[in-house]
């Protein structure tokens, strides 16, 4: 074969290069456009409780604090309660209110003192 059979053949095999059709490849997504939109909202979801469970469990502890600061402002006014009562009978004792009439002057012609009790407003 001479040289130029050769030029003359390959002409002819370009054009069927040219005839091979080209393939057009699609890369295949890792997600969907729906499962997108799945996992969106699922995200969103669980973000939105988690805020709602933070948000609650910081009341609840709030609310907590109040109630423990409530109970021992109670104990305190209870105990100061007890000890004003404690007072109150100390000071109404008999003897001393003796004591402290005859001090001021008052004569006591009967020995028996009674105690008056407490008045009740209707």
């Amino acid at each position: 074969m001479s040289a130029e059979q050769i030029r003359k053949q390959q002409p002819l095999q370009q054009p069927d290069r040219q005839k091979q059709v080209k393939v057009k490849v699609h890369k295949q997504k890792w997600f969907s456009t729906g499962e997108k939109f799945l996992y969106s909202i699922a995200t969103t979801v669980v973000l939105a409780t988690s805020v709602f469970l933070v948000q609650t469990s910081a009341e609840t502890d709030t609310i907590n604090r109040d109630i423990r600061e409530l109970e021992q402002d109670i104990s305190k006014q209870e105990s100061l309660n007890e000890n004003l009562a404690y007072q109150v009978k100390e000071l109404s004792n008999p003897d001393r209110i003796l004591s402290i009439a005859k001090e001021n002057g008052l004569n006591i012609q009967n020995a028996q003192v009674k105690q008056a009790g407490k008045i009740k407003n209707n």
